[in-house]
């Protein structure tokens, strides 16, 4: 039996049947391990080796909550969605459609924001969205077009943008990955690779929008089941603009060293230093960061172990040309078939970026086999670790999403977030990811 195959069902299997995804991995490295030969005290100390690869990308994304709890601290958040109510409240005379659709706009814009202007990742959701809800009742909006809008800012913007978390996916994530599995490309190339995949979930999101969840729906009136952030915020004018300065030089930082752990951390110093953020709070900012950000981080970790693992077995050659006869050169066949193992593999991890470490060590070996271009490798890859992300039940792109909306207990995670992001934002990226692999 194939080491490989057997690692990767078995990690499937456990996933979903909500085993949590780091024991997952580990279990089905060793496993895959064993069945190689290669018994299991040499499959523990490559695995540990494969740890340290996932070490920097984790301590980014600590670095990077940290961040988003200054940021959520300072009161921005809230100043931010206190304005958009006061626009609302301005406005009665103006059309509910077009109300309707600049709440949508505004609301798409912070998530694309959060993932790449002022990387916050979801932490943004909880604060602005439950004080939105009874303005989204009053004009009767659909949430389950507010949830595919949350999750196309959460999950396209990282896609396509290298800055932030897209500076992650697309650099430190999916290059790495790609030059260490045999394929010769520069950094640069990968994002132009990924703008057809991403204009999938575009077109999904226009579909969403406009077509499936554009009549109004009802909602009760109902208290919140979570506790709104009131924050007392003393000069928010000076908040507006030392956060504003703290974004911008977060964003040079990175740019100018290429590391999301210094742009994290110049962002904290600055609202430390300008008093947005108490020096006393520093470790409780810093603390609840790691806490936000830890099991996201320990799964990228997790994930490199198992793919040192799965290549340590010398079984990925063999499935390699396995794979590659049974295609024969189809390569419209073997393409559809990279993007559906892709999609089952990431519904049961959860996780774009813990995926790729994974998918890599499969794929980039096929698809050079079968000789696709770099550009239709790259958009493969990128497209078979972004599938599942949107439509998984434990992806933080539709946990996050429910996590606001739910907030007055009227929003179901499966049905109004997962079923409605897969629907809308999957299949368009399986469709649009193929026709990449096809002209790239």
């Amino acid at each position: 039996m194939n080491a490989v195959i057997i690692g990767v069902i078995l990690m499937l299997g456990l996933t979903l049947v909500r085993v949590n995804v780091i024991v997952a991995m580990t279990i089905s490295a060793l496993v895959a391990g064993l069945t190689a030969g290669m018994g299991l005290k040499e499959s523990i100390n490559v695995f540990n080796s494969g740890l340290s690869s996932g070490a920097e990308i984790a301590l980014s994304y600590a670095m990077l909550g940290a961040f988003a709890v200054a940021i959520s601290k300072s009161g921005l958040t809230r100043i931010l969605a206190s304005k958009l109510l006061t626009k609302v409240n301005t406005q009665k005379g103006d059309s509910e459609t077009l109300l309707s659709y600049f709440i949508l706009f505004i609301i798409v814009v912070c998530a694309i924001s959060s993932q790449n202007l002022v990387p916050v990742h979801i932490a943004f959701i909880p604060i602005l969205i439950p004080p939105l809800l009874v303005v989204f009742n009053k004009l009767k909006m659909d949430r389950r077009a507010i949830a595919c809008i949350l999750t196309f800012g959460l999950a396209t913007s990282y896609m396509v943008l290298p800055y932030g978390f897209g500076g992650i996916y697309l650099y430190s994530i999916l290059h790495k990955n790609l030059i260490d599995n045999g394929l010769d490309i520069i950094n640069t190339q990968v994002p132009i690779a990924m703008i057809i995949p991403a204009i999938g979930m575009f077109v999904g999101l226009l579909i969403a929008i406009f077509i499936s969840y554009r009549k109004r729906r009802d909602y009760k009136e109902r208290p919140l089941t979570i506790e709104s952030q009131d924050i007392e915020i003393e000069n928010p004018k000076k908040v507006m603009l030392v956060g504003l300065f703290a974004v911008i030089a977060s964003l040079i930082a990175q740019n100018a060293s290429g590391s999301m752990i210094l742009g994290g951390l110049i962002g904290v110093v600055i609202f430390s230093v300008f008093g947005v953020v108490k020096w006393e709070e520093n470790g409780d900012v810093f603390s609840k960061g790691v806490a936000m950000m830890a099991m996201i981080g320990f799964i990228m970790i997790s994930a490199q172990g198992f793919a040192a693992v799965i290549k340590e077995t010398g079984h990925v050659a063999s499935l390699v040309q396995s794979s590659a006869a049974i295609f024969d050169g189809n390569k419209p066949m073997a393409a559809a078939v990279i993007l559906l193992v892709g999609l089952f593999i990431t519904m049961g991890i959860g996780s774009s970026f813990s995926t790729v470490p994974i998918i890599a060590t499969l794929f980039v070996p096929l698809c050079l086999e079968l000789n696709f271009s770099v550009m239709a490798t790259v958009a493969l890859v990128g497209t078979a670790g972004a599938l599942g992300d949107a439509g998984s039940p434990a992806s933080d792109s539709t946990l996050g999403p429910t996590s606001g909306l739910n907030a007055d207990g009227q929003h179901d995670h499966i049905w109004d977030s997962v079923v409605p992001t897969f629907i809308h934002f999957n299949i368009p990226l399986l469709v649009f990811g193929w026709i990449a692999a096809m002209v790239l």
